[in-house]
């Protein structure tokens, strides 16, 4: 049996409003500064959870200054808590009802959460680098096809695109440069780059995941990159696979962008056209690919090895 309270914490800039689904305290809303926070979080039993949303930034902080004090805290995808109101038949919404359905969430669901691990300075840098350096591959791809219709200002366009480039490039050698920092990660990177199509940015994605986040299979980190297929089945129906996408867009991103590059090669081609002989489309044999890639790279950091081609399925084997 859980020790503790349940508590779910609804996080906004300036106000943080606490539930506890024991109803040990009513609905409380508290100041959202480190030390109004910090002093009513001390007060908290010992075992106690706190589940809180993933809130574009504002829950981080809340989130370490709790694990901090020694409490467990997870990190909760909005759309589940989302998902798990309706199922409770809520009614309504506001601030004080999110905090008690988080509140019961947690209560329910604990046992097979995982607790939150505040990131190290290096790899919230990481992070950083990397949403920013996605968005502006984004804005890159996103200008070079509207200029294409405005005649006139070539030159400038491909001074403008050209600069972009530059400057995305000079964001992947930091991210090189930051991965190298942590022994264990530099040289996991290293020996992911062994694998046929996996460059830079993929190899240090994964590192960093693999080094962080303590999976206990493949498939688990198959799942956090959301490329794990949710099945539609019902009685004798089988219906239509599709992703699960849990996992972060610009990780699977790179992850089919590693699969395209892998296709060329004479290590995974073969793999390619066959699946493509069985009927399925371009865009779900990478798919099935990056999945493999993902399946290799984890059991290379499992067994500290580098890259074994015989591991790619050859024709007719299972994918």
């Amino acid at each position: 049996m859980q020790s503790g309270l349940a508590i779910g914490m609804d996080i906004g800039k300036d106000e943080v409003v606490a539930a506890c689904h024991e109803g040990a305290f009513a609905g409380l809303m508290i100041a959202n500064t480190a030390g109004v926070l910090k002093r009513w979080l001390a007060t908290l039993p010992t075992g106690s959870r706190l589940g809180v949303e993933a809130t574009g930034g504002y829950h981080e902080p809340v989130a370490e200054l709790a694990q901090s004090l020694g409490l467990t805290v997870y990190v909760l995808n909005p759309k589940d808590v989302r998902h798990y109101a309706r199922a409770l038949g809520a009614r309504g919404k506001t601030d004080r009802l999110d905090a008690q359905v988080i509140a019961a969430f947690v209560a329910e669901h604990s046992s097979r959460l995982h607790p939150f691990v505040p990131l190290s300075a290096d790899e919230k840098l990481l992070r950083e680098i990397s949403r920013r350096r996605a968005t502006l591959i984004n804005a890159k791809s996103m200008l070079q096809q509207s200029l294409r219709v405005l005649p006139g200002f070539e030159r400038e366009a491909r001074e403008l695109l050209r600069a972009m480039g530059s400057f995305a490039d000079r964001l992947e050698r930091k991210l090189a440069e930051i991965a190298a920092r942590s022994s264990e990660r530099a040289t996991l990177v290293k020996r992911l780059q062994t694998i046929d199509g996996v460059g830079t940015l993929t190899s240090i994605r994964c590192a960093t995941l693999f080094t962080r986040v303590r999976l206990h299979s493949s498939d688990a980190a198959v799942a956090f990159f959301g490329l794990d297929p949710r099945p539609n089945d019902s009685g004798q129906h089988r219906g239509r696979r599709r992703l699960s996408k849990r996992g972060p867009s610009e990780d699977r991103r790179l992850l089919y962008n590693a699969a395209m590059s892998a296709i060329r090669t004479p290590t995974w081609r073969p793999l390619y056209e066959h699946l493509r002989g069985r009927g399925l489309a371009s865009t779900e044999a990478i798919i099935i690919i990056a999945r493999r890639m993902v399946r290799i790279a984890f059991a290379m950091y499992k067994n500290q090895s580098d890259f074994n081609p015989l591991l790619v399925p050859r024709p007719g084997c299972a994918t």
